[in-house]
């Protein structure tokens, strides 16, 4: 069993790769490497601006805030380090290849989640104002985002688990390690579960958010805020509204091309510039512009982190 599957991972691996050097796809770790860049050098700052304001470590949407950043730094790290060692032509051990993924779906599943609890919490400032912080202290938050970490990575590291003790995995090295190629072949070895538990993931996270949202306009409706067509409201829930677009495409995406993996009707060269495409822009882009969105809708959050670059700038005049 594991010969032949080894085989046909092999295969897979190596065909992925000649489809890449054919069409040169690999000059796409250019964009890749210059977004997730640009966002590892905003994102700390934003979570150096929030730890170091007590603050602002005791607002419940601040503390969410650096849990999304923080499982966005590790996702990009993870991601652009897979686009470079398959550029390079690196050899992964299968096992690591399929720890790897485990983590990389783990930290995008725990961002997806951290947003909608973000959707979820602004509803709840909204809707009980007065019984907010009683509800969702940062204490409880934190509890929370625990079990979402726990939640996150539950699903991922049983098959990881469940597919070493079965021996199904071989213990070889691969042409490419990617998440697709991954989570595809586990999902051969067991159907429709990979979707099912994407889809009901998908699902809880999009009726809340719908739910939140067209509650949020019922209750503030009467209060005249959506008057202004530039008011506050309406650029928040805007802003919010392109960033959840941005966060949820891609995963989408992902779940079509798992859909299409291993169909023998679809090119492989479709597969690979989809995945391509998905893996080295789509799924930068919305932790590309979430650091400037945060900062341009929390006003405490840009106030600290500009008192934060004035009070560096007088240090480095007086050691000047």
């Amino acid at each position: 069993m594991t010969s032949s599957v080894f085989i046909s991972i092999s295969n897979i691996t190596q065909d992925w790769e000649e489809c890449i050097r054919k069409w040169n796809l690999n000059l796409f770790i250019i964009p890749a490497t210059v977004i997730t860049l640009a966002t590892l050098l905003a994102n700390p700052i934003l979570l150096t601006s929030i730890f170091l304001s007590r603050a602002l470590r005791q607002e419940t949407r601040y503390v969410l805030v650096a849990n999304t950043l923080t499982a966005d730094i590790l996702f990009l790290i993870l991601n652009l380090t897979m686009v470079i060692c398959n550029a390079a032509k690196a050899r992964f051990h299968w096992l690591v290849c399929e720890l790897v993924t485990a983590v990389t779906v783990t930290v995008y599943c725990c961002a997806i989640l951290t947003v909608t609890l973000m959707v979820v919490d602004t509803y709840a400032a909204v809707r009980w104002p007065l019984r907010y912080h009683d509800i969702l202290p940062p204490a409880r938050i934190r509890r929370i985002l625990v079990g979402v970490w726990l939640l996150a990575a539950m699903y991922p590291f049983t098959l990881v688990i469940i597919m070493e003790v079965k021996k199904v995995t071989p213990h070889e090295t691969g042409a490419v390690c990617l998440v697709l190629i991954s989570l595809g072949f586990i999902e051969g070895q067991n159907r429709d579960q990979i979707h099912i538990y994407f889809f009901i993931t998908a699902l809880i996270c999009t009726i809340l958010i719908l739910y939140c949202y067209i509650r949020l306009y019922m209750v503030t409706r009467t209060q005249g805020i959506w008057q202004n067509r530039f008011s506050r409201a309406r650029v928040t829930l805007l802003a919010h509204g392109v960033l959840l677009l941005l966060y949820f495409v891609p995963g989408f995406v992902f779940t079509l091309e798992l859909s299409l993996f291993l169909r023998k009707d679809i090119s492989q060269d479709v597969r690979v510039w989809i995945s391509t495409i998905n893996m080295c822009i789509l799924m930068l882009l919305p932790r590309a512009f979430a650091p400037y969105l945060y900062g341009l809708r929390y006003r405490e959050l840009s106030d600290t982190l500009m008192q934060l670059l004035k009070q560096h700038r007088r240090l480095g005049q007086i050691t000047g």
